[in-house]
């Protein structure tokens, strides 16, 4: 059906309660699951855990989120959207409530569990209905979609902040988990698409010997996991770092705000940019300049300095995501571009989600910065092969 601008509201009617309701359950799951890592110190001393055992609980989460972004893209376009997303944050509210009543640490991370199962179950689908309910206003739909997610970033911040400041760590989780009941009875109302169970090939075997069958993509990969492993640990234990560095908290968890409106801004600059200058230039060049920010984080001993890093740091890591996406579709054939996308979701995502564990346990055992200088490589190499081997 040929759609008009008229047809497709951003911000009434159908159209527009649909995008309003996925792009808020978008926004809460990265706000709880987020809001860990604000509250990891705290975490640690009531569990009676270190580090280490506290980076592979959010490994945990980010793992298994990682493992359902293929399978969720291929069940999402199989089943209906709805059935998917209304399964997801009910998952999710029941692993953050698991999480808000835990004793042990082996209860947190089933809580971990849960929680990684519906958040991966989430953000294809999610997808998948705006592109279904926009075609002439979909750039500005997606635009409004994801800039939710960084709104979730910004609010897991504020979570840390005021739940430290007035309650213990527990106290954060509840609230989240009964906002994500709200959002999926609210999508189960609006919506119009029925639930829908069946069997689905999931092809697993052949989308990825196709992607690594190919010398390029396998490179990309790989300059794509070395980006993730970063990223992971940098979301993960930021404000621990920074508390380690004889920093407040309240700077601390400011660190965790100030990358995600950094992100923010700094993200459809980036993708604009990639539109007018060779994409397979920009992308290791913004990895340069994280990597020189993080090496002024590492050496920083005073909030300014410590709060500019980070701000710098942001810029360039978030604005490499945008602009390899765009690169990596360029890449992929054409009639298999999101499956090819959604399988290297899962591995570049499942890879990254080890950095929080490794900043835990080097943190745990050696320091922080030797942690953080780790990083610094990781960035560095990740540049080197999308030049030399990447844009072969």
């Amino acid at each position: 059906m040929t759609r008009t601008s008229d047809e497709e509201h951003l911000f009434r009617g159908y159209s527009g309660r649909l995008l309003l309701v996925v792009s808020l359950g978008w926004a809460l799951l990265q706000a709880g699951r987020l809001s860990i890592s604000p509250l990891l110190p705290a975490i640690e001393t009531d569990l009676g855990i270190g580090s280490g055992a506290a980076g592979f609980a959010v490994t945990v989460v980010w793992g298994t989120y990682a493992v359902l972004q293929y399978p969720s893209g291929r069940l999402s376009d199989r089943l209906s959207r709805t059935t998917l997303l209304v399964a997801g944050l009910v998952l999710a509210a029941v692993g953050f409530l698991t999480l808000s009543a835990a004793p042990t640490y082996l209860a947190f991370l089933f809580g971990a569990v849960v929680i990684g199962v519906g958040v991966g179950l989430f953000p294809t689908p999610a997808r998948g209905l705006v592109s279904d309910l926009f075609v002439v206003k979909r750039g500005r739909a997606f635009g409004l979609h994801t800039a939710s997610g960084d709104v979730g970033g910004i609010l897991a911040a504020g979570i840390g902040t005021v739940v430290i400041a007035v309650a213990t760590w527990r106290a954060a989780f509840a609230p989240v988990a009964a906002a994500l009941l709200l959002i999926a009875l609210l999508l189960h109302v609006w919506s119009e698409e029925g639930y829908e169970l069946a069997s689905v090939d999931l092809a697993v075997g052949d989308t990825f010997r196709r992607i690594l069958g190919i010398p390029r993509l396998r490179w990309l990969l790989v300059a794509y996991a070395l980006y993730a492993f970063t990223w992971q640990s940098a979301t993960s234990f930021l404000p621990t770092y920074l508390q380690a560095k004889e920093l407040s908290p309240v700077v601390a968890n400011a660190s965790l705000a100030v990358l995600f409106v950094v992100g923010a801004a700094v993200k459809p600059l980036a993708g604009g940019l990639g539109d007018h200058v060779p994409r397979g230039l920009l992308a290791p060049a913004v990895l340069v300049v994280a990597a020189a920010a993080l090496v002024g984080l590492v050496v920083a001993s005073t909030p300014v300095v410590a709060l500019g890093s980070v701000a710098v740091f942001a810029a360039g890591l978030l604005a490499y995501p945008p602009v390899m996406q765009a690169y990596l579709m360029d890449s992929f054939p054409g009639d298999s571009m999101g499956g090819d996308l959604g399988a290297m979701r899962s591995v570049y995502i499942g890879i990254g989600s080890l950095g929080a564990t490794y900043v835990g346990v080097v943190g745990q055992y050696v320091d922080f910065d030797t942690a953080f200088v780790g990083l610094v490589g990781c960035l560095l190499v990740s540049s080197a092969v999308i030049v030399f081997r990447g844009r072969e």
